[in-house]
């Protein structure tokens, strides 16, 4: 079946680039003193905030420097509204407004000093298809156009991003058909088998891993072992994803238990619940990824999350995915190595400091080296996902976008809905442990206690 069209609209290359004034000015703002940040508004999308670096005002060239870059995800149906033109709606635009000072609220008013506004005329009709181009330079920004005035530069593009997407018929636990979605057409590709993995199944499958090269990887030391606590804890969640011929295609399996932190009835951040994403290979079990998920505390009430993938023969996994979901209302797990760390979306992979400089997390489309070990760029795949609000008025039941390019066959597939599987399930294990699971997530014995 063909994928579905998409486009990706890209915002790039943010710079800003302050004149030298010649006597001390009130109307010149200088980056020493004060950082730069910017919203970016698109038509029916949440407003997206990134940091803006300052270049030298002899600089021109803002693509040597590590620029921050956004993305909007558009599908066909976004890309028909946006086309679309009425009385009363306009030309569209790209809108972006640069702010001195630092990002924030003080007291309910916000912290940063309207620099200036920008607007880029947009025409994304065909661009599912084909790329276009709709800045790249310099633009002056300020009260007024002047020489001396702000310069801030950008790069505006949109380019056909097609997906293949796929929905669980059912939650996760429920063991449900997955479908392969192509505008009005559902087809069965994929079944789910949810499970609870025995103490024999777990050492076993321990057993075969350790016949790989990278047995001697922290993460290995955990699989298999009880970690018997004296705190309530979930353990044991596994969840294989076979193809229409009952074949196994991947796998995901709860490999920490996800225990209450001392004192509390959630899971911390210092303590988090992984596991494994596995692929057939050489007739055993090969992991092919790695999530640990917690429960954050404060006012965000969010699930934490972070995927790394564990390359052959590589010394450490690389971190994809970093962010948190809204446990009420839910959203989407996205692993998109073209969106800026730092970017407020909600959706991006948040910078750290133990990751190589030319890892994922900064390299995007514009220029910047992957690792090595990492086959993956751009947008990679996304999984939309019921929050907590959702699940007990209906069916969680999750939608997954996988780019076409890094789908070469049917375990490709199956690894990312087997991950998806794991985080939708990941919401439930990371339910305070006041509340009780519903009796599909429940062993036997819970029902004892």
């Amino acid at each position: 079946m063909d994928p579905c069209p998409f486009a990706r609209l890209t915002i790039g290359n943010l710079a800003l680039n302050f004149p030298v004034a010649s006597k001390p000015a009130r109307s010149v703002v200088h980056p020493s003193s004060s950082p730069c940040f910017c919203k970016i508004k698109l038509k029916n999308f949440p407003i997206q905030t990134v940091v803006i670096p300052s270049i030298p005002p002899e600089s021109q060239f803002p693509e040597q420097v590590q620029a921050p870059t956004v993305s909007f995800h558009l599908s066909k149906l976004d890309l028909d509204k946006l086309a679309a033109k009425s009385f009363f709606a306009g030309k569209l635009y790209l809108k972006i407004s640069i702010y001195t000072g630092r990002r924030g609220t003080t007291c309910g008013v916000s912290s940063g000093r309207l620099l200036g506004k920008v607007a880029v005329p947009l025409d994304l009709a065909g661009t599912e298809s084909r790329a276009c181009v709709f800045h790249n330079g310099w633009i002056s920004v300020g009260k007024d156009a002047k020489a001396a005035s702000a310069q801030f530069h950008l790069n505006v593009k949109a380019e056909p991003d097609p997906r293949f997407v796929f929905q669980f018929d059912g939650e996760p636990e429920c063991s449900p058909q997955v479908f392969q979605i192509q505008g009005n057409i559902r087809q069965p590709v994929f079944t789910c088998k949810f499970s609870f993995r025995s103490n024999a199944d777990r050492n076993q499958m321990s057993r075969s891993l350790q016949y790989e090269p990278s047995s001697s990887r922290s993460w290995l030391s955990s699989f298999g072992s009880e970690r018997e606590r004296a705190g309530k804890e979930r353990k044991g969640w596994s969840i294989t994803v076979h193809d229409l011929s009952g074949s196994p295609v991947a796998a995901a399996s709860m490999v920490t238990p996800f225990v209450a932190s001392p004192g509390s009835d959630r899971v911390s951040r210092s303590n988090p619940g992984s596991w494994l994403i596995l692929r057939p290979g050489d007739g055993t079990w090969k992991p092919w990824g790695r999530l640990e998920a917690w429960r954050e505390r404060g006012a965000s009430d969010g699930l934490g999350y972070r995927f790394e993938l564990i390359p052959d023969n590589a010394a450490a996994g690389i971190v994809l995915a970093e962010s948190t979901l809204n446990y009420s209302k839910g959203g989407k797990f996205l692993i998109d190595l073209s969106t800026t760390p730092n970017s407020t979306n909600g959706k991006s992979t948040p910078v750290n400091s133990s990751s190589p400089a030319c890892s994922p997390r900064g390299s995007g489309d514009f220029g910047y080296g992957l690792w090595p070990y990492c086959v993956y760029r751009g947008f990679v795949m996304s999984a939309s996902l019921e929050g907590e609000g959702g699940r007990g008025s209906k069916c969680s039941k999750p939608t997954v976008e996988v780019s076409v390019q890094h789908v070469s066959c049917t375990e490709d597939a199956a690894a990312f809905v087997a991950l998806s599987a794991a985080v939708d399930l990941s919401m439930d294990a990371c339910r305070l442990f006041s509340q009780r699971l519903r009796k599909e997530l429940c062993q036997p014995q819970d029902f004892l206690t």
